[in-house]
């Protein structure tokens, strides 16, 4: 997800009470929940599309997940300290606790993963025991109906808590809700990729090996629904706005193509490029295609579309 989100979850989580274990809960609780993306650094070393393959990785994993907690809550024992011995540490900040504040670091590091892993981008939950990608498929990576919930959220468990009411509370019901709105977006998803899965068949004789949910930006009713199998790939509108129960599909359509990863091209690109074997590795439905400018190059279907530009590709040819 994106770092607004990421930080609004932290502070939701803040917000149920959780923030009252220690001084320096609330910031703890959102820089953790953000940290893990410190593996952005690797733009600073890496070539093209390199990142592609270094990204949502190690430091998205379980080492990272005990390590870096205990990173930040260092860091926040010290700033706590430095405060104090300037004179400028605020006389109404709670006791700085460092069991507590490591809990609350861990919990922040771990809403992180939990939520990245939501949308079909991946993430590499085991790494680095396992480079094993992992897919929800369910949200957008920035959902304004999230944002809304959590910010409007925010702002009423806050006037709460300065009128002395049960704040508490309004955060529980805060992140309840938000439990609702994600499981819903779940089990709709896991709807479409069977009735797609279904329909393929049904229409191409084809039994696809992979059917993934694009969720859209606005629109969480709707999916673009991305298959492949047999060497064929294709893709169809789905609106989930008329129920689950009835048919879920728009006419539109994408007739099946070709998704070329026979050609021998590709092996050869791959054996002189990192580039594009580190393309290869993050791409979870890879195809190669013609560029309009005579370029050949590997797509990934979820990324194929114009707005993408050359973002998500690498040339092959």
């Amino acid at each position: 997800m994106d770092n607004l989100t990421h930080s609004l979850i932290g502070a939701a989580i803040g917000q149920t009470g959780l923030k009252r274990l220690s001084g320096l809960g609330m910031p703890t609780l959102v820089i953790a929940a953000n940290i893990p993306d410190i593996d952005t650094a690797c733009f600073f070393w890496l070539e093209g599309q390199e990142h592609l393959g270094f990204r949502r990785g190690i430091t998205h994993g379980p080492i990272a997940m005990l390590l870096l907690p205990l990173l930040l809550t260092a860091i926040m024992i010290v700033f706590d300290r430095w405060q104090e011995r300037r004179g400028k540490r605020p006389s109404s900040r709670l006791p700085v606790r460092p069991v507590q504040l490591y809990l609350l670091a861990f919990i922040g590091c771990l809403s992180h993963p939990a939520f990245d892993w939501l949308n079909n981008y991946g993430i590499r939950l085991l790494e680095p025991f396992s480079h094993r990608w992992f897919y929800g498929d369910s949200i957008f990576i920035i959902d304004v109906w999230m944002w809304s919930l959590l910010i409007g959220g925010y702002i009423w468990t806050r006037i709460g808590e300065s009128r002395g009411r049960n704040w508490t509370r309004r955060g529980q019901i805060i992140l309840a809700a938000l439990a609702l709105y994600v499981f819903a977006n779940g089990a709709a998803t896991g709807v479409a990729e069977a009735r797609t899965a279904a329909w393929v068949k049904a229409n191409y004789g084809i039994t696809p090996e992979l059917v993934v949910a694009s969720p859209a930006p606005l629109a969480f009713w709707q999916r673009e629904m991305l298959w492949r199998g047999e060497g064929q790939y294709g893709s169809r509108i789905v609106n989930l706005s008329g129920g689950i129960l009835p048919d879920l599909f728009e006419p539109s359509i994408n007739a099946p193509q070709p998704n070329g990863l026979n050609d021998p091209r590709i092996a050869e690109a791959a054996h002189r490029s990192s580039e594009v074997r580190a393309f290869l590795f993050w791409a979870r439905m890879p195809i190669l295609v013609r560029e309009p400018d005579g370029r050949l190059v590997l797509r990934d279907q979820r990324f194929a579309n114009p707005q993408a530009g050359d973002r998500f590709l690498v040339v092959v040819e």
